[in-house]
């Protein structure tokens, strides 16, 4: 049994199977971002988490950034097709599938973190 998606305990288990990979720990080294996460029509309503880094450490968690460098806005659709690794980040964005607001120069410079994360992230069990 896993961890329900988006839910406090599975960004907990995010957060501590990115910082405990040394993939992504090496990709994340020397970055620093504040990533807000909006997931809309979720079954709960629309649910606000974030992704922080910050020279290395990553936190995940619910709530809202006081002032992120960028703001995600996904449906609860596309937040699962990439959780599951059916979509990337970047193919999604060409679909039209996420709204990208803030630092996107930022963003792109992210490229290697962004590509660590599914590999660090697979081994926590995720109830859909």
């Amino acid at each position: 049994m896993g961890v329900k998606f988006l839910s406090q305990e599975w960004a907990e288990q995010i957060g501590a199977a990115l910082n405990s990979s040394p993939e992504f720990r090496s990709a994340a080294s020397s970055k620093s971002v504040g990533l807000q996460q909006v997931v809309k029509d979720a079954p709960e309503g629309e649910i606000k988490y974030y992704f922080a880094l910050e020279e290395g450490d990553a936190s995940v968690a619910l709530g809202e950034l006081t002032k992120p460098d960028a703001t995600v806005e996904q449906s609860y659709e596309t937040a699962t097709a990439m959780s599951r690794g059916e979509i990337g980040a970047t193919q999604a964005y060409m679909q039209g599938k996420l709204k990208i607001s803030g630092n996107i120069m930022k963003l792109m410079q992210l490229q290697g973190v962004l590509g660590a994360m599914p590999a660090a992230v697979k081994s926590v069990p995720v109830d859909y």
